[in-house]
């Protein structure tokens, strides 16, 4: 993993109106960066504002309020078209559902082409056929299938063409969000292995984002977690994994079951209560180890500092 940053994301907001006085702010005031050839794991509980994130990152939402910076580039600052379109090959996604993903009306040629004929990539119909016959059996299916409805494909078989549909442009940064959580757990694993793959061949940068925090520490190499429209935590992802500060953190990490019944039967489950927090100050981001940050007020940073400091390997 590279130390140049690809992606920064400063004081990013995005809230949405929901009545003429009621405001949701689903993302509010996150700030992390995202670094060359990583996956960066964000999770968090349904409704935290992870996807919200993915999503505005990419800018299917415009911010409300922070940047987005792209390789150098303010994302949110682009308007002209020419502009907008080589962002929009540079960075692609792999969404949540592939039963909704793809278009029930198209062949799974021309939804796997269809961002390489809005950015000229083929030069002609051979090339364009010989690219998806190519892109198919990359994601591990067959050039036979490029002439099939989505319908005609299990589900994990149709994430599979939404990745070959991502990879067609031939960006460098992906958002897959939540791209296995619809999948059995036999071929979530499959799905994992092969954006390792593809990671490992292609130089991909991802932002792979999840409620499951076991895979997520699986594929990632430093994860945040999410709260509320929050980071709460961020760190490197056995660390995180291995250690956790953050109350909500360990929450999480204590609700994943482990195949050992005798375990399971004597293990206590952590319940995080968010009003067990010091209130006297706005908590902040801060550094308890190196790379590992805690949003935290003052009194609970020194505490932090005093309990997790250091860590024994």
């Amino acid at each position: 993993m590279s130390q140049e940053k690809l992606v920064e994301i400063k004081n990013l907001k995005q809230h949405f109106q929901t009545g003429r006085h009621s405001v949701v702010k689903a993302v509010d005031g996150l700030n992390f960066d995202i670094y060359k050839g990583e996956t960066f794991g964000l999770v968090g509980e349904s409704g935290c504002g992870k996807s919200t994130t993915g999503r505005t990152i990419i800018r299917l939402y415009d911010a409300t309020d922070g940047e987005v910076i792209f390789n150098g580039e303010d994302v949110h600052g682009k308007k002209d078209r020419s502009q907008l379109k080589k962002f929009n090959r540079e960075m692609q996604m792999i969404f949540q559902d592939p039963y909704a993903s793809l278009n029930p009306r198209m062949k799974v040629e021309d939804i796997i082409a269809e961002g390489m004929d809005i950015h000229g990539l083929a030069e002609n119909d051979k090339a364009r056929k010989e690219k998806v016959h190519e892109l198919l059996e990359t994601v591990g299916l067959n050039k036979e299938h490029a002439n099939r409805y989505p319908h005609e494909f299990s589900g994990g078989q149709r994430q599979r063409i939404g990745v070959a549909r991502a990879l067609a442009v031939d960006p460098s940064f992906i958002i897959a969000d939540e791209p296995i959580s619809a999948l059995d757990v036999s071929i979530q694993a499959q799905v994992v292995n092969l954006l390792k793959k593809l990671q490992q061949e292609k130089g991909l940068t991802y932002l792979f984002i999840a409620h499951d925090l076991s895979m997520v520490k699986y594929i990632s190499d430093r994860i945040g977690v999410m709260y509320f429209g929050k980071m709460v935590e961020l760190a490197p992802a056995d660390d995180l994994y291995n250690h956790p500060i953050h109350p909500y953190t360990q929450s999480l990490l204590s609700a994943i079951p482990l195949p050992d019944p005798d375990y399971e039967r004597s293990r206590e489950r952590f319940t995080y209560d968010p009003n067990n927090h010091d209130t006297s100050e706005e908590p902040e981001f801060r550094e308890v180890r190196p790379g590992h940050f805690v949003l935290c007020t003052t009194k609970e940073f020194e505490h932090y500092k005093k309990e997790h400091g250091t860590v024994n390997q």
